[in-house]
């Protein structure tokens, strides 16, 4: 018996150890490894192999290096020469495209240089095209991973120059914080400052006035290639109205025309919406002179993915109030990568287009390759963008360009084989309240077509506020009259299903049923008479009624609900009449004397009910006014009644 017990409770190890789910602790790793000859050093990475997802394109590593002295490159297998000697800490972040697993941690590598020879200093590019601000990612951001983000700023003025720099991070609009900031590495004694960039404003009324007209003053502004502005406290106060969060460094001592750069590293958190196609920005400004308010301002764009994929789609329509979707001019932008082992010659972008959308406010914002809109009924013999607008697509097509491939020979730069088509629509005038997505096929020259993900526009639910008043009928009340006003809150002009939650103030009034006794009594005469006793009460009370229902709109004008409802009396009145009436003899005829007294009792906040009710209304069923009817079931006996009612949502 020991034995037969022994052996069962091996097998039973057995079987619980086979079916525990063993836990992947391995993580894949890069490391840096490096040539060097005196201050020259070409770095190479060391990279696991990686894993392709089905269907997708061959996948590939991208790479940001950090080289510890300010620089950075994006090349597989960058050289770079150092100016001074010392002990260099150079950092790698990878990013791994069309792959199935993480992307590769690593470590930093320091790097020590001995001696100068004569090779040639590389300084770092010039950044005068963008107006001498420039921000960049090493990739988009992907929910519960790090990210790098560089700063770059140039001194573009004849002189010395000491100055501020602002970025801006996890908008407002969201309710959960995006990113986190881990740390960030300066190189040129750029230091950290905490102030109140609201307190900066000379005047704190005006900071007021900017933070509240946020959405409607600076909407329309835009900042487009880094144009100067002059208002800096208006830029900060808006800055400010639109994020939570600010790093702020101070800089010193820009030589003229140098540039330098700040890189950033920050984790996305798990609470970021995990939407494939929504948008999200961070801000940077940059104030070349403390001593001045000229600034420079440039937006960060970033599409959230699931995925390190260079061919997206992405919408900034992710959360759009629909009060004021008229005014609204939604962007999107497709993004494309060449992974070819040749140039592309050809793409075509073959975009879904919601119905909601007017196609004839459709407008190109920007497009790389940056070339002319084909002309009309030519051929071209230039590089041109042609667009088609059909039904339900658009076709853009790049024609006679020269995109390289990630995988062609003596391709070093990664972002060359990169293209994209921004462009922007207005709604349709009448459209309904309900989710879109749309995705683009994208096909280089004759190869098979490569579909992006679904980029999405949702509106948020918005707040209705309405005005109703009507009149309830008792059928099993006596002479019972009660007329109401009230207030609804439900979403804005919902298109389907819906909440809605009521307050209404009805004031009641009804009799109680008269009750009648009689009786034979003998008066001090020794005469008998009939003594009848009449009892009747009239009731007034205020009325609060709390229904929750869920209703769905059948179409524009005709909606039906259901739900619950509480009742209480905010005040309550009753008063009491008793009559007695003394015949002769008995006979009804034979009246002798008639009294009566009569009683009043109030009370609050008494008779507690609720109940189902059931709803059908008729109109402008989504906003506007429109006309109603509603039977509720009390569950206190007698108090069952229909109500009529007109209603108007704003």
């Amino acid at each position: 018996m020991k034995k037969l017990l022994y052996y069962f409770m091996c097998l039973s190890s057995v079987m619980v150890f086979s079916q525990a789910k063993v836990k992947d602790t391995i993580t894949r790793r890069a490391n840096i490894t490096y040539n060097q000859k005196a201050n020259a050093v070409t770095f190479k990475p060391e990279t696991p192999p990686l894993i392709p997802i089905a269907g997708a394109p061959k996948p590939s590593y991208s790479y940001l290096w950090e080289l510890g002295d300010g620089h950075y490159s994006k090349q597989a297998e960058p050289k770079h020469v150092y100016k001074k000697k010392g002990t260099y800490t150079a950092r790698l972040t990878v990013t791994n495209n069309y792959d199935n697993g993480k992307p590769p941690a690593t470590r930093p590598k320091k790097v020590a240089v001995n001696e100068i020879e004569n090779d040639p200093y590389q300084d770092i590019a010039s950044i005068a095209d963008q107006n001498g601000f420039a921000i960049q990612k090493n990739c988009d951001p992907i929910p519960d991973q790090e990210m790098v983000v560089v700063m770059s700023y140039q001194n573009l003025e004849n002189y010395v120059a000491s100055g501020k720099l602002y970025l801006f991070y996890n908008e407002k609009q969201f309710k959960n914080n995006h990113f986190e900031l881990l740390d960030f590495r300066t190189y040129a004694g750029e230091y950290e400052v905490k102030e109140n960039t609201l307190a900066s404003a000379t005047d704190l009324d005006e900071s007021k006035t900017y933070l509240a007209s946020a959405e409607n003053t600076f909407k329309s502004k835009k900042y487009k290639n880094t144009t100067t502005e002059e208002d800096l406290e208006a830029s900060l106060a808006e800055a400010n109205s639109l994020y939570k969060n600010v790093s702020i460094l101070d800089f010193d001592n820009a030589d003229p025309g140098e540039t330098r750069n700040i890189f950033y590293t920050f984790k996305t958190t798990p609470e970021m919406i995990k939407d494939t196609s929504a948008t999200v920005t961070m801000r940077g400004i940059f104030v070349p002179n403390r001593s001045f308010k000229n600034h420079k301002i440039k937006n960060l764009e970033m599409e959230i993915v699931t995925s390190h994929d260079p061919n997206k789609m992405g919408s900034n329509g992710s959360f759009i109030n629909y009060r004021l979707v008229s005014f609204k001019r939604v962007k999107f932008k497709t993004r494309f990568q060449n992974n070819g082992e040749g140039p592309a010659r050809m793409i075509r972008l073959e975009t879904d287009i919601p119905d909601m959308f007017d196609k004839k406010t459709f407008q190109i914002e920007s497009m790389y390759p940056e070339c002319p809109i084909c002309p009309k009924d030519e051929v071209p013999t230039i590089s041109c963008l042609d667009t088609i607008i059909k039904q339900k697509q658009i076709f853009f097509t790049f024609k006679n360009i020269y995109l390289p491939g990630s995988n062609q020979k003596n391709v070093k730069e990664i972002d060359s084989t990169k293209g994209f088509v921004r462009y922007s629509m207005k709604f349709n005038e009448d459209f309904h309240k309900v989710k879109t997505k749309s995705r683009t096929a994208i096909i280089f020259d004759k190869n098979e077509p490569i579909i992006t993900n679904y980029a999405t526009t949702r509106f948020l639910p918005g707040i209705s506020i309405g005005a109703k008043a009507g009149y309830n009928i008792y059928p099993d009340l006596e002479k019972a009259t009660s007329y109401f006003v009230g207030a609804t809150i439900s979403p804005f002009k919902s298109y389907r299903f819906y909440w809605q939650v009521e307050w209404l103030n009805a004031l009641n009034k009804y009799e109680s049923k008269a009750s009648v006794m009689d009786e034979i009594v003998v008066n001090p005469n020794g005469v008998k008479q009939l003594q009848r006793t009449t009892i009747s009460a009239e009731n007034k009370n205020v009325n609060w009624e709390i229904p929750i229902l869920i209703r769905y709109n059948i179409n524009n004008y005709f909606g039906i609900g259901a739900g619950i409802q509480a009742n209480v009396n905010v005040s309550e009145e009753n008063n009491q009449t008793i009559k007695i009436e003394n015949f002769e003899g008995g006979d009804t005829r034979f009246l002798m004397n008639t009294t009566t007294r009569s009683t009043s009792i109030k009370n609050s906040f008494t008779n507690y009910n609720a109940g189902f009710l059931l709803d059908l209304t008729a109109g402008f069923a989504r906003i506007g006014p429109s006309f109603g009817a509603r039977y509720v079931m009390n569950f206190e006996q007698d108090f069952n009644y229909i109500q009529l009612y007109g209603i108007w949502k704003f």
